[in-house]
């Protein structure tokens, strides 16, 4: 099986903690060239230290504020325009604040829009066309599970993350003849910043302690535990290796088996 990432670039958004980090850290793994990009940069230049080097791999960092879609434009053209090449591109940032879909404003909405199909549309328009001339290219598109099963309590995101899937799928079936593949990867209940947000916020608006729902969250996990960053990572790294040449178009839950859904 053909893993081998070696002289393949990859730019992996929202990587400085949770899951953009895990997937950072499995593709330099492989030996991809890996550009982090976040709004911190003393974050960025911490955790280029945690990207495996043993492959000769070059890594770097841009600079990028995903809640403004021009600063997003601005960074990623400037990257371009150095004459970088992207082969891998792993479009993720922070979900939108919880809080049921009637009760949402409409500011919210277009503003969880911008910061994930915009953003995520800009991206890919300036990487594609290195992408094309190399023959080779991976999209992974980091949503959520919603995207099958909407998950009570989260109606902006579920409603955000069901666009960025039919997004996803409609550019699968444009750039597949260019060997660019774009798939969704949807993260379960997992060890992260952003779980501990949701584990919070159920606990609050349900008057019991983060104990009494962490088990309760568990219950409904087949495999009887939250996952770990890595094992996210894992499956995000494989689906950008050459092996995975033929899987485009797909919403790959990890998630320990939760989603009640095919």
């Amino acid at each position: 099986m053909n893993l081998d990432l070696s002289g393949k670039n990859a730019l992996v958004c929202g990587s400085t903690q949770g899951l953009g980090l895990a997937s950072a850290i499995e593709l330099a793994l492989l030996g991809a060239n890996v550009t982090l990009m976040a709004r911190n940069e003393e974050k960025l230049k911490e955790t280029l230290l945690k990207l495996d080097c043993t492959k000769k791999q070059h890594h770097q960092y841009c600079v990028a504020d995903f809640s403004n879609t021009n600063e997003v434009q601005r960074a990623i053209d400037e990257f371009i325009g150095k004459g970088n090449v992207v082969h891998i591109l792993v479009n993720n940032t922070g979900g939108p604040a919880g809080g049921k879909a009637i009760d949402a404003d409409s500011a919210a909405y277009l503003q969880a829009f911008n910061n994930h199909l915009i953003n995520n549309h800009i991206l890919t328009q300036a990487v594609v066309p290195g992408m094309k001339a190399a023959g080779f290219g991976r999209i992974i598109n980091v949503i959520s599970t919603s995207v099958k099963q909407p998950i009570a309590g989260l109606g902006v995101s579920n409603t955000i993350r069901a666009a960025v899937a039919n997004w996803a799928k409609t550019l699968s079936l444009e750039l597949g003849p260019f060997g660019i593949t774009v798939n969704n990867v949807l993260p379960g209940f997992t060890n992260t910043v952003r779980a501990d947000y949701v584990l919070k916020k159920k606990a609050a608006d349900q008057g019991k302690s983060e104990e009494e729902i962490m088990k309760e969250l568990v219950a409904e996990i087949p495999v009887g535990r939250i996952g770990q960053p890595e094992e996210f990572g894992a499956a995000v790294a494989f689906l950008c290796s050459p092996a995975a040449a033929y899987i485009n178009g797909i919403n790959l839950p990890v998630d320990g088996g939760r989603t009640g859904c095919l």
